[in-house]
């Protein structure tokens, strides 16, 4: 008989030491894991990094708070509600008063928004690379997302035709079964040989303008399998595509203007007349015997097909920014504006069509600065924008004021806000009324960014070096000194001391002394690997920005003679750097925020990256929130958490 050997004392417990460690590791995993998921279920989804800085499991996950913002790239209207793609959003309008339209709601959305189609109560979102997003917007004022469908390109444009969504998903035409809109599927697709950017659905075909290779016929008869009936190479890139009766018109960016093409036949398309638009034709409706053509830079242009051989121009409406999408109702004709947000245009003389309303809120952030409650904006060709942050999940435009040039950077001092506007110079505004903003004084040389110490800004002047300027009196400031750096553009400019510290492009760092604001000098340099865009110096280091550089970390204790220490390679385009502590944030253009350990400068390590939906050009940190300028994508507000990954304790 075999005798069964019992465990001892200590294999019991070293049996219950591995259980309880299984057990508690499994329901850490699982603890992280659901703290993830519902940190992403807040916002846009981030990414969590895999390396620290040594010996210390610290990492950090960034949270998508709040936005405001961004290129208006699409618009749609349903009754006396106007839906705005504002950046990465959708924005519902009042706009029953033309002249005032009233912000609703915003719905912030993982990407860029490209096209909105409104069918009752569901608004259907192309969005980028987020593909298709369905919201329920039956209530205007309490819009809620019901689903979303990842396509696998990106999605560019929607049509929703009874149960069915097509998309243009830039590789492909892709066909969505909505008939449950909670649970959207994929019913077929068909390839496209250019790029799908725009479709429209008239009985069984789907009509896709596909950027360089034109117009595409194709069968949609069978969902689940279309079939390429026929096309048409246009002689520019088919943008947007309208169908009326047995003609298409077709917006042909870049030089094709407006195309018109005879599809009685559908499997051989036929060219009957086009009109040569004066700029980049981007969007087109036809209403009655006129096209309304979005027609980028310039502006609104209104075109007379009656005789669709030969077109003429009836009128046009040069928008503030550039007209990218446009649907008329009536006697208005609303354009999606990209930077310039929403323009609302009467046309009921089209031979001469005036401006009725907008609303424009921040379309290209490129730096921002944030004082108390508020979020100072420059905006680009926007001027400066004031946004109230006091509740950072749903930011608000407080007042603006549109400089000459493209606002590029800001600093605040007191009740005057220093704007570098590019060509536009040093403006500076009183902003002692954030509702009104007024300009004091300007100053004309190119200014690339800017920084006040005293009664003197300090100008980042692009080809022109650096400027130091007096604003004593902010109304009449006049330049003190200058010196031409050896870059072709000194873009920005820190003072600690009596040392200017400037990001010189091509000139990488210059460190010049400015103890004599009338005659500065040159005491050193460093030359970067890439372009130095930005610098922010803490203690005896300088942190630099250095575009496809990445992150470069110099020693400038000896300022005449400056030291390479340490390096991080951003993977993009290193635009702006904050340092916080021992941590840089550093906006990385299209690759978002990312976060960066600098307490070892020898060996800066990543710690967090956010892929913001436009491009990051500057970062602000206040706190736990960071603030990014995020050009086409507006401001972004986000939140930084850490968390710490627990390692196993070594069994004994």
């Amino acid at each position: 008989m075999r005798v069964r050997r019992l465990p001892t004392a200590n294999q019991y417990q070293t049996r219950l030491r591995w259980i309880i460690l299984t057990v508690g590791l499994a329901l850490g995993l699982l603890a992280l894991w659901f703290w993830l998921f519902s940190a992403s279920a807040q916002g846009q989804a981030y990414s969590i990094p895999t390396s620290g800085a040594a010996g210390d499991t610290n990492q950090f996950a960034v949270q998508f708070v709040g936005s405001i913002g961004g290129s208006a790239d699409a618009v749609a209207l349903s009754g006396a509600r106007a839906y705005l793609g504002e950046g990465a959003a959708l924005t519902i309008l009042d706009v029953s008063n033309p002249a005032l339209p009233a912000r609703l709601a915003r719905v912030p959305l993982p990407d860029l928004v490209r096209d909105i189609q409104v069918v009752g109560s569901l608004a259907y979102v192309a969005d980028r690379e987020s593909g298709l997003q369905i919201i329920d917007v039956g209530d205007p004022a309490n819009p809620a997302l019901i689903s979303r469908h990842n396509t696998p390109g990106y999605a560019q444009s929607v049509q929703v035709v009874g149960g069915l969504a097509y998309v243009a998903d830039y590789d492909d035409l892709q066909i969505i079964d909505v008939s449950d809109p909670a649970n959207p599927f994929s019913r077929g697709s068909l390839a496209t040989p250019g790029d799908a950017i725009d479709v429209q659905v008239v009985g069984s075909l789907a009509y896709v303008a596909d950027a360089s290779a034109g117009l595409q016929v194709i069968d949609v008869g069978n969902p689940a399998s279309p079939t390429l009936s026929g096309n048409f190479d246009t002689p520019g890139e088919a943008r947007s595509v309208q169908v009326v009766g047995s003609l298409a018109y077709v917006a042909d960016r870049s030089g094709g203007g407006l195309q018109i093409i005879d599809v009685s036949n559908p499997l051989s398309p036929t060219l009957r007349g086009n009109f040569d638009t004066p700029g980049d034709a981007r969007s087109v409706q036809v209403v009655g015997s006129l096209a309304y053509v979005a027609d980028e830079f310039a502006g609104l242009q209104i075109v007379d097909v009656s005789n669709p051989a030969s077109p003429t121009l009836s009128g046009n409406f040069n928008t503030p920014g550039y007209a990218r999408s446009v649907q008329v109702v009536g006697s208005l004709a609303y354009v999606g504006d990209g930077r310039s947000g929403l323009q609302v245009i009467a046309v009921t003389d089209p031979a001469s069509p005036t401006l009725r309303g907008s609303y424009e809120p921040p379309g290209a952030a490129r730096g921002v600065q944030v004082v108390g409650s508020l979020a100072y904006v420059a905006d680009d060709a926007g001027g400066l924008r004031l946004v109230n942050i006091s509740m950072p999940t749903a930011p608000t435009l407080s007042g603006k004021y549109d400089t000459p040039g493209q606002a590029v950077g800001v600093q605040v001092v007191g009740n005057l806000a220093y704007v570098a506007d590019y060509l536009g110079g040093l403006q500076i505004i009183d902003v002692s009324d954030p509702l009104s903003p007024t300009l004091r004084g300007r100053h004309s040389p190119k200014a690339m960014s800017v920084q006040v110490v005293g009664n003197l800004a300090y100008v980042a002047a692009g080809n022109n070096g650096l400027h130091i300027v007096d604003v004593s009196d902010p109304a009449n400031p006049m330049l003190r000194g200058s010196l031409e750096t050896p870059g072709d553009d000194a873009f920005d400019v820190q003072v600690v001391g009596s040392l200017a510290y400037v990001a010189d492009y091509d000139g990488g760092l210059q460190i010049i002394d400015v103890s004599n604001p009338l005659s500065p000098t040159l005491r050193g340099g460093l030359e970067t690997p890439g372009d130095a865009l930005d610098v922010q110096v803490v203690g005896h280091l300088a942190y630099v920005a250095d575009q496809y550089g990445g992150l470069q970390i110099a020693d400038v204790s000896n300022p005449v003679s400056p030291t390479l220490l340490g390096h991080f390679d951003t993977g993009a385009n290193a635009r702006g750097v904050q340092v916080a502590g021992n941590l840089a944030y550093v906006a990385n253009a299209w690759a978002g925020l990312q976060i960066i350990d600098v307490s070892a400068p020898l060996s800066p390590t990543l710690r967090g990256v956010y892929d913001t939906p436009g491009n990051a050009y500057g970062t602000q940190v206040e706190g736990s929130l960071v603030y990014v300028a995020d050009w086409n994508g507006g401001l972004q507000i986000l939140r930084v958490v850490a968390y710490r990954v627990f390692l196993p304790l070594t069994m004994r």
